[in-house]
């Protein structure tokens, strides 16, 4: 496959970045980095094979909706990526070789191969710094306290092993926010087998949004990571947003001021 010198986005293609609810009141900012699975027309599908074209390598299958759901539920903005991670992964830095990767797990993405600083520079500023740009202006809008928090999903099977985990919770080196998560899923007893740091944890890189946009400004986050066979469809993301919404809320209220959390309560 030919590269391309830049990456200039067309009508149709979809924005590098959407906002859904900017004016949302309730006390939390969500994100959702690899919600889509759009791939610039000029790219050509980036030689992916037809059958990995949907696949998870593509984008967090289920992410978005479950997102949307909680973006409802908290009254909350949602930052969400406009194109698929393969065009350019934005929880990942220029930098990280993995931004833009060839491959992804046992699926070539040959119009990721060999590409130069030039190409990868460009593929950098149509998508990361538009994203990185408008998640920092929801967030400077905001006066604390307020949450980050934001939304993936991961396969059940990775490199032929199957992960057990259902629901990860997932800290750089602000952990209060995953902490309390987790006592309050232990207290009110929920169905899913729910691990700190798992699927992945900050040394695979996964909370460079955490880190460069919660944690540099002092606000609680966490990286919420749900398998995708517990997201296939409508009634799926229903269950799981039924079961993150008040386990959220809980980690909401031991990590904010009582009065920011009161005010959550009064704009629902």
């Amino acid at each position: 496959m030919k590269e391309s010198s830049g990456l200039k986005l067309a009508r149709g293609d979809g924005a590098a970045v959407e906002v859904v609810n900017p004016g949302g009141a309730g006390d939390v900012v969500l994100v959702c980095e690899h919600a889509s699975h759009a791939i610039p027309a000029a790219l050509d599908d980036l030689g992916l094979r037809p059958e990995d074209r949907m696949s998870h390598a593509v984008w967090d299958i289920g992410a978005k909706a479950l997102a949307l759901h909680l973006s409802e539920a908290f009254d909350a903005p949602l930052v969400a990526g406009g194109l698929s991670r393969l065009v350019y992964d934005c929880n990942r830095p220029p930098e990280a070789p993995d931004a833009i990767p060839a491959r992804s797990e046992v699926i070539e993405v040959p119009g990721n191969r060999g590409l130069s600083a030039a190409a990868r520079a460009a593929r950098a500023d149509a998508v990361y710094h538009p994203f990185r740009r408008t998640l920092s202006e929801v967030l400077d809008a905001r006066h604390p306290p307020f949450a980050l928090v934001t939304v993936h999903s991961f396969t059940p099977v990775f490199d032929g092993q199957v992960r057990e985990v259902e629901l990860g919770l997932l800290h750089d080196s602000d952990s209060d926010l995953a902490q309390a998560m987790m006592r309050a899923a232990k207290a009110r007893g929920i169905d899913l087998d729910t691990r700190l740091n798992a699927p992945y944890d900050a040394t695979d890189g996964v909370t460079h949004t955490l880190r460069e946009h919660g944690v540099a400004r002092g606000v609680p986050n966490l990286m919420i990571e749900v398998s995708n066979a517990l997201l296939r469809d409508a009634e799926g993301v229903a269950r799981i947003a039924a079961i993150l919404t008040p386990l959220l809320r809980d980690a909401i209220g031991d990590c904010l001021p009582a009065q920011s959390h009161d005010r959550q309560g009064a704009a629902r």
